[in-house]
């Protein structure tokens, strides 16, 4: 855990995102996939890590969070589309 925060989308087992913030990106998934911490995910398990968005405070992720959660679905998608490509080439 580098102090810093994230916004990040996971997609369902149901093929929906989920936005949220965390400071440890791969405990918050875990959790996730362990059915703790958000409603909303907990049915719809298993959920795999789709976008990542460094905010650097809690604060500040917490607005990007509340701007990516007002994004239609196809904007949405095409951040998890670009973020998977932009990894692919890493």
């Amino acid at each position: 855990m580098d102090g810093l925060w994230y916004v990040y989308l996971v997609r369902c087992k149901d093929k929906s995102l989920y936005c949220g913030t965390t400071n440890d990106i791969q405990h918050r998934v875990h959790m996730h996939n362990m059915k703790i911490g958000a409603k909303y995910t907990a049915g719809r398990t298993p959920v795999v890590l789709v976008y990542t968005e460094k905010c650097g405070t809690q604060s500040s992720a917490c607005v990007r969070e509340y701007r990516i959660k007002q994004m239609t679905k196809e904007e949405k998608e095409n951040l998890a589309a670009q973020y998977v490509t932009k990894n692919r080439r890493s």
